[in-house]
């Protein structure tokens, strides 16, 4: 089993971004949702996860929105394969007009 973790970092301002809402999605049902915290950060999502494919959601549109920002893409969605057992941490780095990720440790 697996555990779950993610970091959102706002490069535009050079800072975390909290508030973020995140969606687990698991054979497109969503199944749990939470939001950054004030470092950006969402400690465990989904709790144990056995190997398989999943997606994070980020709500992208709704983040910038809530800053009086006008992004262009409304959502940003992750998806990657946990293929044994350990932490998997999956980092997103937003601005308003584009995105990125990678497997973080």
């Amino acid at each position: 089993m697996s555990t779950l973790s993610t970091h959102v970092l706002d490069t535009s301002l050079g800072k975390p971004a909290a508030g973020v809402r995140i969606t687990l999605v698991v054979d497109g049902e969503a199944t749990e949702v939470a939001a950054t915290d004030a470092d950006g950060r969402v400690a465990d999502l989904g709790g144990d996860l056995a190997p398989g494919t999943y997606s994070l959601r980020f709500d992208s549109g709704g983040y910038f929105s809530a800053s009086g920002i006008e992004g262009f893409y409304p959502e940003v969605l992750v998806t990657f394969t946990i293929s044994g057992a350990g932490h998997v941490h999956v980092p997103l780095l937003l601005s308003p007009f584009g995105y990125s990720t990678y497997r973080g440790s």
